[in-house]
């Protein structure tokens, strides 16, 4: 059998290049070497201000874009975290489990929770809690593998540390201990302030969308930052165009970076010939991705019975997974 993975993202207006080639690329080539499970976790969006309106157009767009770029029904599963009630049921139960000073450690709670007050908006009670329902989407399907960053490793151990007190506290082994699986991924940077990863929340320039239209992609690649002043010692090259060289990487554009980077260290690397190399990359995928989410997008009746189907066998797995855990934390059992 193959190993279980279980991934998910939470349902945004758009996806970037950076989301794309730092994890979403990734899940697309799991699909042949695991079981994978992927989810669009809209649940964990409304623990910041939102507009529900929003929230739902953005979790139907990302279904689209998931599909779009590769996610295949055929090979994994693709659900609605709020089609599967179970996580939040699970949620309970692990927070019963869960002290609190843990969760007051999460480094994302104490981040976010500045934000708001900066903002003068309240902190909620999910903001708080919702490291333990993130555990909740991963050992309701008993995965194997959690494919992660570095940034992202203290969640996952929280994950761990209450499979292992669910474990000891009812004397079973039902709840899996993921592994983080930590494979080869892009870090995609700024292009306006390359010493800080890529991110909608900074300004229009400091991102390429997936979807982006061709004219759009060449005016950033061809503003983007190079050469910011003197580097300090011991750095050989700026992090802007070390930043382009590795878009190119991830575009799979190996040998024109190789010759690129040749160049480079030779002093004849003109960076207009490098942006304008990068840029093409970039439209080359966009406009592959494009046509593949319109014909998407084109059956929409299809699309909608296929999500339902799919967050319905997701729904099946969490449902062996929480009538196990009912049992042995001592509640009725459902008809």
């Amino acid at each position: 059998m193959k190993s279980r993975v279980l991934s998910c993202i939470q349902p945004t207006a758009e996806m970037h290049i950076g989301n794309y080639f730092g994890a979403v690329k990734n899940w697309v080539d799991l699909q042949d070497s695991h079981d994978c499970i992927y989810g669009i976790v809209d649940l964990h969006a409304i623990t910041m201000p939102y507009d529900p309106s929003h929230l739902r157009a953005n979790t139907e767009r990302m279904v689209i874009d998931l599909l779009s770029c590769g996610i295949d029904p055929e090979k994994a599963i693709l659900f609605i975290q709020s089609l599967v009630p179970e996580h939040a049921e699970l949620c309970w139960i692990l927070g019963c489990l869960c002290p609190y000073g843990e969760l007051s450690r999460m480094t994302q709670f104490k981040d976010k929770s500045e934000l708001l007050e900066s903002g003068k908006s309240f902190i909620s009670a999910g903001l708080f809690t919702y490291p333990v329902l993130q555990a909740a989407d991963i050992l309701i399907y008993r995965a194997n593998f959690v494919p992660v960053g570095k940034d992202q490793e203290q969640h996952l151990e929280l994950s761990r540390d209450l499979a292992d007190r669910f474990n000891r506290q009812f004397g079973t082994q039902l709840l899996v201990k993921p592994q983080a699986l930590f494979t080869e991924t892009s870090k995609v940077m700024s292009l306006a302030d390359p010493n800080r990863k890529m991110s909608k929340s900074l300004g229009d320039r400091h991102y390429v969308g997936l979807f982006e239209e061709e004219s759009s992609i060449r005016d950033k690649i061809k503003s983007a930052v190079t050469d910011s002043g003197v580097l300090p010692p011991g750095v050989g090259m700026s992090a802007g165009v070390a930043n382009l060289f590795e878009i190119l990487k991830a575009c799979g554009k190996k040998e024109e970076a190789s010759l690129l980077w040749g160049q480079y260290e030779s002093g004849g690397l003109k960076y207009t010939e490098l942006k304008d190399v990068v840029a093409n990359s970039l439209v080359e995928l966009t406009t592959r991705l494009r046509s593949r989410r319109k014909e998407i997008s084109d059956d929409a009746t299809t699309l909608n019975a296929k999500v339902k189907e799919m967050s319905e066998r997701a729904r099946d797995l969490a449902k062996e997974t929480l009538k196990l855990v009912r049992e042995v934390v001592g509640l009725p059992e459902r008809e």
